[in-house]
């Protein structure tokens, strides 16, 4: 037995999630109100049989207890696995690789907190810090704000941080690790900042992991980061998120801006599900972060020529993010806490109305062309095609296709035909060489084995990967699959994803990998390989939906037995097609890749 095993074996999902909302028996199952937004009507379920969860409502998703604890917590599939064993009482095996990194890495959130207070205190108490109280005060931050986002003041002197460091027991290796001290060309080292205010940068679980620095004369560049470390990584960092993130799962809301005081400005005014990408424009790893929170974001970046790139880079996040991102139009001339300082009421009626990215892009790009002319016309299908050609979602980009046809004033299939000759041919795949077979894979192992005939099959016959577009995560009940399904889609190589995965999962891999009872014979077509691939998404699908259907029939009957008004129900047929429709169509398929089609 795995150590994932042992601990779903050992840990019951049903006290975990009753410590973080009422649970309440419905038949053999339990319901409470969903413990990741705001309802009046309970949405959310737990199976206790199956060891599992869904909600029914704004969050259209389940899992089992690990996809429940990183949900709930914000954490990675290795942090939820180490605080369920901790929980259940199971050992996880010892790596001293990864131990010793873990370690390395924790070593460096104590530093980086232990200087975090330094400059603190130094801002709070220093009269050589009064030039940056005077500056947060113009600013009109008020003391528990500077309290709570912790800003400090990094005195002007070539060392102070670093003695104040190694009195506390820090060596001079792990400051240059931090990027808290710089080696010079002769061997000394001195502090990174001086004479800066700062800002403590925090992952989503409140770990101070490096430090952005503004300087308090008028020399540039005006705000400077910490270099990237093992645990500072800018690109994938959103500034306060550990703080937003409750009021973001509760408002199933992100409003993302561009600098510090933005997000502190909005903060202190009670907006609280504001973060910030730090000036640059947002990336995969940041709408990643953010997803897991709220599928709702809208952009709030500085209307000048840098917040205005920034927007249009980000429309490709959307096919990250599976839904439409949307851009608040601020007034001319007025960055965000301009706004929310003049007027907190006008900011949030510029929230709602915000509109979508693609829109916002049609706009900017067609604003700057005159369509009358042929040249030009031709320009903005240049410039509009990509864009529209990466949505994936069929009616959005058909939406989006007349759109650019009624812009230019031509017809729809003369778009058409121009976005499909914008478009790359796909890039042949050198499938990877794979094991020997030794047999065919019938049976499987492990408590999800359809999941996991799947996975195996992937993994094997990497040139596969391009036809798993319909392979979607929240078909995979256990975790541990779905962890393996989302890296392998992004990696190259089976080491590259054994190297990201957590030690934990790797003796699942393994199994995947070698395990006789999942490889397939060597003689085997590349044609029969796909047929079974295609085959067992579509079985995947059909079991996705005939629980999703089976469980909104429970809720179905739990609506009408306490006679309630509905409402969460009618909001789930706003979500899209009812399961039973689209089992209709699983088994339509089933049924014509058996026959082949009519003539």
């Amino acid at each position: 037995m795995s150590v994932i095993d042992e601990i779903k074996q050992k840990v019951d999902i049903a006290e975990v999630i009753g410590q973080y909302t009422t649970l309440k028996k419905a038949g053999r199952n339990l319901t409470a109100l969903c413990p990741f937004h705001s309802e009046k009507h309970p949405s959310f379920f737990v199976y206790p049989e199956q060891q599992s969860w869904h909600c029914f409502g704004a969050c259209a998703t389940g899992g089992d207890v690990f996809a429940f604890i990183m949900k709930k917590e914000g954490l990675d599939f290795g942090e939820a696995l180490r605080l369920l064993a901790q929980k259940a009482g199971v050992t996880l095996p010892a790596h001293p690789g990864q131990d010793r990194e873990r370690e390395e890495k924790e070593e460096l959130y104590r530093v980086n907190e232990a200087a975090a207070q330094f400059f603190h205190q130094a801002l709070l108490n220093s009269p050589a810090a009064e030039k940056a109280r005077r500056y947060l005060t113009g600013r009109g931050l008020n003391a528990p704000t500077i309290s709570a986002f912790r800003l400090g003041y990094s005195p002007n002197a070539w060392d102070g941080l670093r003695q104040h460091l190694l009195e506390s027991g820090y060596s001079d290796k792990t400051m240059l690790t931090a990027g808290l001290i710089i080696q010079g060309d002769g061997g000394k080292v001195h502090d990174r900042f001086r004479g800066r205010l700062m800002f403590p940068i925090r992952d989503a679980r409140g770990r101070t992991t490096g430090f952005g620095a503004r300087v308090l004369d008028e020399s540039l560049p005006k705000y400077v980061n910490s270099p990237e470390t093992p645990v500072f990584d800018k690109s994938g960092t959103l500034y306060g998120l550990d703080m937003a993130a409750a009021a973001i799962r509760q408002q199933d809301l992100a409003v993302i801006v561009e600098g510090y005081m933005d997000v502190i400005t909005a903060h202190q005014y009670g907006l609280t599900n504001v973060v910030a990408s730090m000036g640059t424009a947002i990336t995969e790893k940041q709408t990643t972060a953010l997803k897991k929170l709220s599928r709702n974001l809208v952009l709030a970046l500085d209307p000048d020529a840098a917040g205005e790139e920034a927007m249009l880079r980000a429309v490709s996040q959307e096919n990250v993010l599976g839904a439409e991102i949307r851009v608040m139009l601020l007034p001319k001339d007025k960055d965000p806490d301009d706004v929310i300082k003049e007027d907190a009421a006008a900011w949030k009626r510029l929230t709602e109305g915000a509109i979508p990215l693609t829109d916002y892009t049609f706009n900017i790009v067609t604003a700057r062309l005159d369509l009358k002319k042929a040249q030009e016309q031709s320009l903005a299908v240049k410039k509009l095609g990509p864009i529209v050609n990466e949505i994936r979602d069929t009616v959005r980009r058909a939406f989006y296709i007349q759109k650019l046809a009624r812009l230019i004033g031509k017809e729809v299939r003369i778009v058409e035909a121009a976005l499909n000759e914008m478009k790359a041919p796909p890039a042949k795949r050198t499938p990877e060489p794979r094991q020997a077979a030794t047999g065919r894979a019938l049976r499987h192992l492990g408590s999800h084995p359809q999941e996991e005939y799947c996975l195996a099959l992937l993994l094997q016959h990497p040139e596969l990967k391009e036809k798993s577009s319909e392979l979607l995560p929240e078909y995979f009940e256990g975790s541990e699959n779905r962890e393996i399904l989302i890296n392998w889609l992004q990696m190259d190589s089976v080491p590259a994803l054994k190297e990201k995965l957590d030690t934990a999962i790797h003796e699942h891999l393994d199994s995947l990998l070698t395990n006789p009872k999942y490889i397939l014979t060597s003689t085997m077509p590349s044609s029969k390989i796909e047929e079974r691939f295609a085959g067992c998404v579509l079985d995947l699908r059909k079991n996705y939906l005939k629980n999703m259907e089976a469980r909104r029939g429970q809720l179905l009957a739990l609506e009408a037995e306490a006679k309630g008004t509905g409402a969460d129900l009618a909001m789930l047929e706003e979500q899209g097609i009812d399961p039973s429709i689209k089992l209709k169509d699983v088994f339509t398929r089933k049924t014509t890749k058996r026959t082949g089609p009519r003539k």
